[in-house]
């Protein structure tokens, strides 16, 4: 995925530029949106700030009866966002539609496990400080700042702007430039709930808008892009040394076992690659298929992807590539696989048009080249057989990425699962992890770090408060200048009894 960022400071700019958001499938203009400068961010900020006093100070039930308000909100409106994101992303009304659907189930989720996750809970003191009570509780951060990407601009950023808004802090959200219209509906729908607090606000520009918010006295940046981008944002939020979350991409494969359900596997190769224009960062983009069932696996995907196409059309199921720089590297990594001797079973070099790019389905890739090592984020799928389990795994695992992926098995498919090293793997199914509101979304590698969703999601953007209360004095007090040696004597006495254990070392 990606989103701009320049890494130098960005100059002043005026709120009388603007830019416009255009339709990806006809170059239709959607909207013209402010671009906002290092001025208008800052104070973005500090309203932020403000707001925070009041939201933050809200109880858990207070703040999840306005994001459930707000997530009911969605739901009735849900034709006009997904109007919305059809227009800004080009993709369908029906994938549209989908992505706001499991934003808003996270929404719901957030909402109702907050207080359980992030309230005060009792810690045992342990024999040594048996005399306190213990506890634990996540405070808010305080300002959060997020940078989302276009390809999901409703389901990515809502799993930080959700989480971020039920652990107490308050969001500037920077949509990003290909879709800043879905990013101000959102934030002027939570407005609407919180009756006009600026607890959820938009800044919407380009790539120094980014880098303002990076640099903006901010508590904590979340960012979902490319890892080149990544790198950058990092960079800019070190000099506060602001702490980040970042969701890089990946490289993900999916592997199919000589015993998998094969018209399972390939419906789910076929759409895990294919759908959103391949443009999804936890996407199927390599297939690992068991050499015995190579043929038949490869025979079922394209009697699937017969009739499968993109287009404008009401019955083209793929829609346009998004951003349109992103057509040259398609076609790059399909042609060096062609060039080192993959085998073209599906479009090929010729299915990378103007706006769209047909689905493209190559065999026997070459694992050195770019449509295996590189994010190719189009609706590409390179399906190579292997010898076993054990092979199919190392190729997975033979990549800087490490962001997702799926094994279809029907008596192995766990034990692969783990012993794939990426942050999440779904078995007999793709993506699945991702609908399920309970479970983090991360990766490791080049894929970055930090966690969204499920109780990590909403720790991420707290701070763990320890507090200890003395309950009756101390039997020895430890932390005095009257302590003597008998009772330096008694504690080594008492710590051998606890932890000295029968092992010798010899």
């Amino acid at each position: 995925m990606s989103t701009t960022l320049e890494p130098s400071a960005p100059a002043p700019v005026t709120a009388s530029e603007t830019f416009d958001s255009l339709d990806p499938a006809n170059g239709d203009l959607v909207g013209t949106h402010p671009v906002m400068g290092r001025d208008e961010v800052d104070a973005a900020v500090a309203r932020a700030r403000d707001a925070v006093d009041w939201w933050g100070n809200l109880s858990f039930d207070e703040r999840a009866d306005h994001l459930l308000t707000w997530r009911s909100v969605m739901t009735r409106r849900i034709a006009q966002l997904a109007d919305l994101v059809h227009r800004e992303t080009g993709k369908p009304h029906g994938d549209a539609q989908l992505e706001i659907v499991l934003a808003i189930d996270h929404i719901a989720w957030a909402a109702k496990n907050a207080k359980k996750v992030l309230g005060a809970r009792k810690v045992s003191s342990g024999l040594l400080m048996a005399n306190q009570a213990a506890t634990v509780a996540y405070h808010p951060l305080g300002v959060i700042g997020v940078i989302g990407p276009w390809n999901y601009p409703v389901f990515t950023p809502m799993g930080s702007i959700a989480y971020a808004l039920a652990a107490g802090n308050s969001v500037v959200f920077k949509p990003s430039e290909f879709t800043p219209g879905v990013g101000q509906w959102l934030a002027d729908s939570f407005r609407e709930v919180v009756h006009g607090r600026d607890v959820l606000q938009v800044v919407t520009g380009l790539g120094d808008t980014g880098n303002a918010l990076c640099r903006a006295r901010i508590d904590k940046l979340a960012f979902t892009g490319s890892g080149r981008t990544g790198k950058k944002v990092m960079a800019a939020c070190a000099e506060n040394l602001t702490p980040v979350v970042i969701e890089a991409g990946g490289k993900d494969s999916l592997i199919v076992d000589e015993d998998a359900d094969l018209p399972k596997a390939a419906e789910a190769a076929l759409w895990g690659g294919m759908s959103n224009a391949g443009q999804t960062c936890i996407g199927t983009e390599r297939v690992y298929v068991h050499e015995k069932v190579f043929d038949a696996f490869l025979a079922e995907i394209l009697a699937q992807a017969d009739g499968l196409r993109a287009g404008a059309d009401a019955g083209a199921k793929i829609g346009p590539i998004t951003m349109p720089s992103q057509l040259g590297v398609i076609r790059s990594h399909i042609e060096d696989a062609v060039a080192r001797g993959a085998r073209v079973v599906l479009g090929g070099p010729d299915a990378v048009g103007e706006r769209f790019v047909q689905p493209t389905i190559l065999t026997h890739v070459p694992e050195d080249s770019t449509e295996i090592t590189e994010e190719t984020f189009g609706p590409t799928l390179a399906i190579n057989p292997v010898k076993s389990m054990d092979e199919a795994v190392r190729l997975t695992n033979a990549t800087q990425y490490g962001l997702a992926g799926a094994v279809f098995s029907k008596s192995n498919g766990l034990s692969i699962a783990h012993r794939i090293r990426s942050g999440m793997t779904s078995v007999n199914s793709v993506i699945a992890f991702a609908a399920v509101p309970g479970l983090p979304f991360g990766g490791v590698g080049q894929s970055g770090f930090g966690r969204i969703h499920g109780p990590d999601g909403l720790r991420e953007f707290t701070y763990a408060k320890a507090v200890t209360r003395q309950k009756f004095a101390p039997v020895m007090n430890l932390t005095s200048f009257a302590r003597d040696a008998a009772t330096d004597g008694k504690v080594a006495q008492l710590i051998t009894l606890l932890h000295g254990g029968k092992q010798t070392l010899r």
